[in-house]
């Protein structure tokens, strides 16, 4: 099993800045993708960003230019915790963020860290 915790959310404005972290722990392997989707109130699930263990990464067309996605193999966890940084928010972008791990075919997820931006 892994356990996938985040932070990071919050409140903010049209415009500003937020990042959110989220790290893996329990039976970890080292070939795995990590990424963020997100959940709006009313709307589906969707993807926001994606990255692999050697750092190739892949965005919504919604966030891209704006959002930026990393993991640190250099950390004392090995590549266990990714970023998300996101910049220029937009009230459309409120919604709850959740972490999500891909390894030896099976999937799992974070609690959601919610992210609200207003005015």
């Amino acid at each position: 099993q892994v356990q996938l915790v985040e932070s990071g959310g919050g409140l903010v404005q049209p415009g500003g800045s937020l990042r959110l972290s989220c790290t893996a722990s329990g039976t970890i392997f080292a070939i795995n993708n990590m990424g963020w989707y997100r959940q709006a109130p009313g709307k589906e699930r969707e993807l926001v960003a994606t990255i692999t263990n050697v750092g190739y990464t892949r965005y919504a067309d919604s966030v891209k230019g704006r959002f930026t996605i990393s993991r640190d193999n250099a950390r004392d966890n090995a590549g266990n915790t990714v970023d998300l940084q996101m910049n220029s928010l937009k009230p459309e972008d409120t919604a709850v963020y959740y972490c999500v791990r891909w390894q030896d075919r099976d999937t799992y997820w974070g609690r959601g860290t919610q992210v609200t931006v207003s005015s």
